[in-house]
């Protein structure tokens, strides 16, 4: 009897109902390896274009200035010796404003930044913040508009004023319904005059949210915390094409104070194309993890399609006898096994794909038809590969031993 090939999908697809439970147990495997994969690389993928559009909406134009090197030996961020560089006072305001007097045609502004810790309190809601001392250019620069009250002046903030600025979320924590402009805040055991509340910020390139931040002239953060640890300068140039010249300038009004060594001048190229990397190399490990479940899920379908050959032993024994050839037997094997593995890929996909709306409204994630087809094409693949066992067995059963088998 000669088995075209529609005959023998149909077979395929009515041995794989006959055992519905038992089929779809096998392809649980499979179901959880795809979506794992495509759930963990529409994360990264996601992350990687919200970090994009967060520089996007800084602009072309703006350069650092940051002590050691943040980017470590092998380009990623961090290492002993960024930490160490960070935590020494090498930024100072007196390299700012040369930097500013003799580069006055490449750069338009700058902010000098520093950090500190502090515990905020208002009435009875006490929360642990970051402090942000920053110049008063820094709404200009880094286009960071108040949606309640104002910026503090470039007076207050000379003046070591005790004004603060509230992030979104940090103003919401404290201060709840209530308008906090013009409010007392207390921070550790002085009291501060809210000026007003930031617009929403989100992350800082992958970091902490800037919304969380309590942003104060640098001044009052240098008089009050007793630091005058300056975390870096920010510089904003005239146009993108002016950003090469910038850097060049800024790092040769650098070099009269620095070692070369002792400081990074980079823009957002560098520090996007950076954070990328990483991204792309941690999305990379990750997707690697979650595709062991598509192995297990690949032994799996062998282990069940082993111990459907052996069932239907009398049945291939009976083609066999009806003019069935091995290569027929071994093709209908491996069909079943791929059918299992497609169709356990095709609802991993669709768990994958409401999975990623339902992050959407934490995190960001983004499908791509990359991930889609490797997740897809490596499933398929499984079942192929893991099915070969099986179905050879099968296509190597004599008809005679297998129609007296019991």
């Amino acid at each position: 009897m000669k088995m075209n090939f529609k005959n023998t999908f149909l077979v395929a697809v009515k041995a794989i109902m006959v055992n519905k439970g038992r089929s779809f147990l096998t392809m649980l495997g499979v179901i959880i390896g795809v979506s794992s994969v495509v759930l963990l690389t529409s994360i990264g993928t996601g992350l990687q274009a919200y970090i994009s559009d967060q520089f996007a909406d800084l602009g072309g134009s703006i350069i650092f200035v940051s002590p050691g090197n943040p980017f470590g030996e092998g380009g990623g961020f961090g290492g002993e010796s960024a930490f160490i560089e960070g935590s020494k006072p090498l930024l100072k305001r007196t390299q700012f404003n040369q930097v500013l007097r003799e580069n006055r045609d490449v750069i338009r502004d700058g902010v000098v930044s520093g950090l500190s810790t502090g515990e905020a309190k208002y009435r009875e809601t006490t929360k642990r913040v970051t402090l942000y001392g920053v110049t008063a250019s820094y709404k200009d620069v880094n286009k960071t508009a108040a949606i309640k009250g104002e910026w503090f002046t470039e007076a207050e903030e000379s003046k070591g004023e005790r004004v603060v600025m509230l992030g979104l979320s940090i103003a919401d924590e404290l201060f709840g319904n209530i308008d906090p402009v013009g409010k007392r805040l207390r921070i550790d055991s002085r009291t501060y005059t809210v000026k007003g509340v930031l617009e929403e910020e989100g992350g800082g390139f992958g970091g902490p949210s800037f919304d969380n931040y309590v942003y104060l002239p640098l001044e009052t953060l240098f008089d009050d915390f007793n630091t005058e640890l300056i975390d870096s300068f920010t510089f904003d140039a005239i146009d993108q094409e002016s950003v090469e010249a910038a850097k060049a300038g800024v790092e040769e009004t650098m070099l009269k104070f620095l070692d070369e060594d002792e400081f990074t001048v980079f823009d957002q190229t560098q520090l996007l194309e950076t954070i990328n990397s990483i991204l792309g190399t941690l999305t990379v490990a990750l997707g690697g993890i979650a595709a062991i479940s598509l192995v297990v899920g690949g032994i799996g379908i062998m282990n069940i399609m082993l111990v459907s050959v052996t069932e239907r032993t009398r049945e291939i024994g009976l083609r066999k006898a009806l003019g069935a050839t091995p290569s027929q037997i071994l093709f209908q094997f491996l069909i079943e096994s791929a059918l299992l593995s497609v169709l356990g890929g095709l609802i991993g996909l669709g768990i994958a794909y409401l999975g990623s709306l339902g992050l959407q409204a934490f995190f960001p994630a983004r499908v791509t038809m990359g991930a889609v087809m490797l997740a897809f094409g490596v499933s398929a693949a499984v079942g192929v590969i893991f099915g070969v066992a099986p179905a050879r067995r099968a296509a190597r059963l004599s008809p005679i031993e297998a129609l007296r088998y019991e």
